[in-house]
């Protein structure tokens, strides 16, 4: 029985080998069609086995005794997956100029550096598609113009392969593109003419006019003023070539529409409807160009380290980083077959399993050598339950519950004068305010309810924040006042405060002390024209602010402010930092072993610093904040426990995946879903309180959530006599409560350390 055993083994293991032999074969003879197609006549003379085998121990004795001299030299190789390079090679990479061509058509020619597309280059696709221009860490980087197979082309300047900066876009159609770019969309000034040679010019926002320009038609009509969404929206005038001119705000609700006619003379205008403008520019349509269906940086080089022992070859993306970790089956085995396209190795099912097998038992008994994860996969904290206590019937603040969600019902749907944006400076004033009962019987303007009677009170001015942040309303009070309860956080903050989430976790409601209150009615008016002003700002968004009181013997008062959840994202979160640049009591109080993913981390538990692109930090140093999803750069495997095995991780590949996806693009915003590298830090040992750690050169890809929130806390007089009391004790530049001054300079100051641009 054992010599069967034995030998049905060794047939099944002939089998394989055979079969790999083949695979490789194939590959090999169809990666040197592509390349005498592509790059000319390679001239090979037919060889015996026996000549191949000694023509390749030599090439291979050759290029190791160059390569441990450190020599360049210009070599002409078939890697192992069938791609095909020839042109200069320095230490096991492609190294100067040189031609790559994958297995799927993909070719770059063009400057390289220790592996990484740098410099001066030419990428085609095989639908005919070229970029030709800078290259920079495997990235569309610096000046380049991209031809797509439809014909549209783009020249200007790129950064990660996105159009930043100005640029001029030439679409298939015949409409052109002139001015200014901002990841991979218009933005800023510039001038777009269409076929018909109308024209705008203008400021532009993530893709759409939107601010003041000019539109003007081939027939001499022309309007200036203010736009959005592609339509004009607020003040502006339509003039027509004879003279006549219409002055007025401008909306697609008819209701707020209004404005004055002023004739030239001509009577022809006078049946002249303003709908007509918006009518002849629906027709106006933006191009949205061609998408890019490969990244150059998504493209994999095999790297063969040439000896004379068996090698796993090495798979590396175009930026240089080795695709380290655990590979599954089924990519071990792409990388000794053909790529997915024409020409792809035939193996069936079985054939590619029993290759599986046979790769992991070479590699088992040390004839393939594994490549080691480099930098250590990071263990990150087990992933922590939803967050909160579902406020059901018999919880001590179900009744507060029901007479919130009844009070933002009403509020919300009962009819109110057309929202504007343009609000006087009486809007802000806190009279401005609407006080209802609600008692259990209901009256003609509320509904009937189980609850005790209480009065509502809602400041009007946050309508009009609500329209400006998008929000809509019939989403906003499904969210809150839904089916499902809102959950209680499990314990108040330091303020005493109770956070409450909604079941979708988009929004978070907080009760708020009377002196909270008081901040933000002063500051609101401010607030509101910074962040109608700063469309991606960091600061935290405030969406209502109420009021519920009890009424009977109790008489008790208790305020509401509801905000945006910082933390709602398709992602799911494994660290959390509060942080605010001081020192002085400044870590988590938790053991290592009770740490998850829920914990919020402070600024002595933070050993990261966040190297944003050039892009995102020219638009981040206006302000800050942070947290992060952590994997190591090279798609390395996080180690730890995870009770959700679906939630998303995030790999270099999902990076190129972000940026590359138009439509998942537009949920990257500054402090959203923004792709980074974290390079982790180490404090020096007789720093105790060294706020930043020294750089150690471990890289991970991560995606950040960030932005600013507790900004309602008064420096008033409990705060001087805490930082007087503990000024005694402890360092006074260490401690949290300092003057607003300090520590607005203290805070900007640690983030520009934790956050610096990606060289």
């Amino acid at each position: 029985v054992c010599s069967m055993k034995k030998n049905k083994m060794s047939k099944e293991q002939g089998c394989v080998l055979k079969a790999w032999e083949v695979t490789v074969r194939k590959t090999t003879q169809q990666a040197k069609k592509r390349a005498n197609n592509i790059f000319g006549t390679v001239s090979v003379a037919p060889q015996t086995d026996d000549e191949a085998t000694a023509t390749e121990e030599n090439d291979d004795e050759t290029s190791n005794n160059r390569s441990s001299i450190g020599e360049l030299y210009n070599a002409e190789r078939v890697l192992p997956n069938g791609d095909y390079y020839t042109g200069q090679w320095y230490d096991s990479f492609p190294h100067g100029h040189g031609k790559y061509l994958w297995t799927d058509g993909c070719m770059y020619i063009g400057e390289w550096y220790n592996g990484k597309t740098m410099g001066k280059g030419k990428f085609g696709w095989p639908s005919g598609a070229t970029y030709e221009g800078e290259f920079k860490s495997g990235y569309m980087d610096g000046i380049g113009t991209y031809t797509g197979p439809s014909g549209d082309t783009y020249r200007g300047q790129w950064v990660m392969n996105l159009k930043h900066g100005h640029g001029i876009k030439s679409y298939a159609n015949g409409d052109v593109y002139d001015g200014e770019w901002r990841r991979g969309l218009q933005e800023a000034q510039g001038k777009y003419r269409w076929r018909d040679e109308s024209y705008y010019i203008g400021e532009w926002k993530n893709g759409m006019i939107c601010g003041k320009g000019t539109f003007i038609w081939t027939d001499g009509c022309r309007y200036d003023g203010f736009w959005d969404d592609g339509f004009p929206s607020g003040n502006g005038t339509f003039k027509w070539d004879d003279g006549s001119f219409y002055v007025g705000h401008w909306s697609q609700d008819p209701e707020e529409m209004n404005g004055t006619y002023y004739p030239s003379g001509n009577e022809e205008n006078l049946e002249w409807d303003p709908k007509d403008v918006f009518n002849n520019l629906s027709e106006y349509k933006i191009c949205s160009g061609e998408r890019v269906p490969v990244l150059p940086s998504q493209k994999k080089l095999s790297v063969w380290n040439s000896s004379k022992r068996i090698e796993k070859p090495r798979r590396i993306s175009v930026d240089g980083r080795v695709s380290v970790g655990l590979d599954r089956a089924f990519e071990k085995m792409n990388m000794w077959g053909s790529e997915s396209g024409e020409g792809a190795a035939d193996i069936d099912s079985t054939t590619r399993r029993d290759l599986d097998a046979e790769i992991m038992r070479l590699e088992a008994e040390g004839f393939i050598q594994s490549l080691k994860p480099s930098p250590v996969p990071m263990r990150l904290p087990r992933a922590g339950k939803k967050q909160g206590e579902t406020i059901s019937k018999g919880h001590r603040n179900y009744e507060l519950m029901l007479n919130l969600q009844l009070g933002i019902r009403h509020a919300i749907g009962k009819q109110a004068p057309v929202v504007s944006l343009d609000l006087k400076h009486s809007a802000f004033d806190p009279k401005e305010k609407v006080w209802t009962r609600f008692p259990p019987e209901g009256t003609k303007y509320t509904p009937p309810h189980q609850s005790t009677e209480f009065k509502w009170k809602d400041y009007c001015v946050f309508r009009s924040l609500r329209k400006l942040f998008k929000v809509d309303p019939a989403d906003y009070m499904l969210s809150i006042c839904g089916d499902d309860a809102l959950r209680e956080l499990s314990s108040p903050g330091k303020s005493g405060s109770f956070f409450y989430l909604t079941n979708d976790d988009r929004y978070m409601i907080k009760t708020m002390k009377k002196s909270e209150t008081k901040v933000l009615l002063r500051m609101l008016a401010a607030y509101y024209n910074h962040v109608r002003a700063f469309e991606n700002t960091l600061v935290i968004r405030f969406y209502g602010l109420h009021c519920v009181k009890l009424t009977g013997t109790i008489q008790k008062k208790v305020r509401f402010v509801i905000m945006g959840n910082l933390f709602c994202s398709e992602y799911s979160v494994h660290r959390r930092f509060d942080l605010k640049g001081s020192s002085l009591g400044r870590t988590t109080d938790k053991p290592e072993s009770e740490i998850n993913s829920n914990t919020i981390l402070k600024d002595l538990d933070l050993n990261f610093i966040f190297r944003l692109q050039k892009a995102w930090y020219q638009e981040f140093i206006r302000e800050a904040s942070v947290a992060g999803e952590l994997i190591p750069s090279g798609a390395c495997t996080p180690i730890g426990e995870f009770e959700d095995e679906s939630a998303p991780r995030l790999s270099r590949a999902d990076v190129d995946q972000l940026l590359s996806d138009t439509t998942r693009w537009a949920s990257i915003r500054l402090g959203g879903n923004m792709p980074a590298r974290a390079e982790r830090t180490m404090r020096r040992n007789n720093c105790e309180f060294q706020l930043v750690g020294e750089p150690t050169g471990e890289y991970y890809e991560v995606v950040m959530i960030f932005g600013i929130i507790d900004i309602l806390q008064d420096y008033d007089i409990s705060k001087k006599l805490e930082h007087a009391y503990k000024s005694i004790q402890y360092d006074p530049t260490s401690i949290s409560a300092v003057d607003p001054r300090l520590y607005s300079r203290r805070f900007r100051d640690f983030i520009f350390k934790v956050f610096t641009e990606d060289d």
